[in-house]
């Protein structure tokens, strides 16, 4: 009886192994596809699922069981709808003017705004040029009032704007350098249209703010609107994301650093592009010759993807069904729940776990990514970490070790898939980038942020090892992976002191 169970339990782990497996060639389709939609969304408008934000960043700083073949076919076709013509795709090809990243020869007092979700951040950055760097760095976190979230955008902002003037009422006004003007750098995580370095209308809210008033105004303005209500003499030198932020930190202290990867619990990336290998970029092309690219790579799909039934769920259950196919395979938000869904369907076909209430089970998101680590990461004898797991957030209790171990494998099997396409999606960049390649002795820097990457152990090492299988071992001893922190706070200051209006 006992091994008539664990035998079904088996199949079950067996299935998913191998429709999750990520061998070489699938990869290395997975990155011919990545430079594909990335080249083709440097074309035009409209022109890939891949947003490719253009963001004006011209110089670094040195100091789905498998999904239906129909469905599959579907997506695949929408994708290359989108590389026909201008309005094939859903996508919004938004341009995101930075062109200019600091070089660590800036010096003075710069500033942060952080607003991302529902608590926002202020952040005061000393620089002192190339030789000593980042002196001093200051924050403080604030809490928005929840009845702010639905309000008007004048209270919003005005709410922003008096933890601005109370963050820096203690400097005076002759702390900033030569009594110059204070300047800014706005790092805004929800959908904008940017229509220069520092402005950029709303096209909508995410997460839990619904202030509709704010909808197609620029946030730049409604900012520096209520800051000079408060009395707070500042410019918004730069309205950045977390993703460009995160390359501009990187390369600040690595002038090699050419890529910036956001895997926490989202995913995003981006590289420094050429210039005049972008041809939707108008106009003047900045003296660099370069340019930060924000891909946007969370909406990247293909069917090179390896998928499985709980994808498919998860997908067909989630807000925005058919979008984000890359980061909900990849990202820390979903890895728990696909976990979860692995061991639901367990439950249901066999008495594994015992007689257990299915209750928790069937519960979406309750099991976390950072439980799902803790329990990949077990080294107890008895695999103690496992139980005290599945007891707390499934209520599953008295499972045997053989039971625990088979977790651990399913922890695995998404999680290796997981680095795995990570690894694959820098490929393609490396590859868009023209490096990557046996005698390319360029060095090739890559800074990543996010918990995903910084806590799980075996998901960072996984997604090391998959780099050097898929470049080579030639080619892979010129390319590093770096974590690099707080790319929406102390990025932002950064892109801010590049931009600054006295800094030439």
């Amino acid at each position: 009886m006992v091994a008539a169970v664990e035998a079904v339990a088996e199949q079950v782990v067996a299935q998913l192994r191998e429709d999750c497996a990520t061998p070489a060639a699938r990869l290395d389709g997975v990155a011919a596809a990545m430079e594909e939609e990335l080249r083709a969304g440097l074309r035009e408008e409209g022109g890939s699922k891949i947003e490719m934000i253009v963001s004006y960043v011209d110089n670094l700083p040195n100091g789905y069981c498998a999904t239906s073949a129909a469905r599959l076919a579907a997506m695949e076709e929408e994708t290359r709808a989108g590389l026909r013509e201008e309005g094939g795709s859903k996508i919004k090809m938004i341009v995101s003017y930075v062109d200019n990243l600091p070089n660590g020869s800036e010096e003075g007092l710069f500033y942060a705004l952080d607003l991302g979700g529902t608590n926002f951040r202020v952040l005061r950055v000393q620089l002192a040029g190339k030789d000593k760097r980042v002196v001093n760095l200051e924050s403080s976190e604030v809490s928005i009032p929840h009845h702010l979230t639905s309000g008007s955008a004048e209270e919003l902002f005005g709410f922003i704007a008096s933890a601005l003037a109370k963050f820096i009422a203690d400097e005076g006004p002759n702390k900033v350098l030569g009594g110059m003007q204070r300047e800014l750098g706005f790092t805004f995580s929800f959908p904008v249209r940017q229509t220069s370095i520092a402005s950029g209308t709303l096209i909508k809210w995410t997460k839990e703010f619904a202030v509709d008033d704010a909808v197609g105004e620029d946030v730049v303005a409604e900012l520096q609107k209520a800051m000079e209500k408060q009395g707070v003499d500042m410019r918004v030198s730069a309205l950045i994301n977390d993703t460009v932020g995160t390359l501009a930190a990187g390369s600040y202290n690595d002038e090699d650093v050419v890529i910036g990867v956001i895997l926490g619990t989202g995913s995003n990336a981006a590289y420094v592009e050429k210039a005049d290998a972008i041809p939707k970029l108008k106009g003047e092309l900045p003296k660099s010759g370069n340019m930060v690219i924000n891909t946007e790579w969370g909406n990247f799909f293909s069917s090179r993807l390896p998928t499985t039934e709980y994808d498919q769920a998860l997908d067909e259950e989630s807000v925005n069904p058919r979008e984000q196919i890359f980061e909900k395979l990849i990202s820390g938000l979903y890895l728990g729940d696909i976990v979860r869904r692995v061991l639901l369907k367990i439950a249901t076909q066999c008495s594994i776990f015992g007689d257990v209430d299915q209750t928790m089970l069937r519960s979406p998101f309750v099991l976390r990514t950072p439980d799902v680590s803790a329990m990949h990461h077990d080294e107890t004898p008895d695999l103690s970490i496992v139980a005290e797991k599945l007891a707390e957030n499934l209520k599953i209790s008295d499972t045997t070790f053989e039971a625990r171990k088979m977790v651990v494998e399913i922890c695995d099997i998404v999680t290796s898939r997981s680095a795995r396409l990570a690894a694959a999606g820098i490929v393609g960049i490396i590859r868009k980038m023209g490096r990557g390649t046996p005698g390319d002795k360029r060095r090739t820097a890559i800074a990543i942020d996010g918990g995903l990457f910084e806590h799980y152990v075996e998901f960072r090492q996984c997604l090391e090892s998959t780099l050097v299988e898929l470049l080579g071992e030639e080619a892979s001893e010129s390319v590093s992976v770096k974590l690099t922190k707080d790319g929406s706070g102390l990025g932002a200051a950064l892109i801010a002191a590049a931009h600054s209006q006295y800094a030439n």
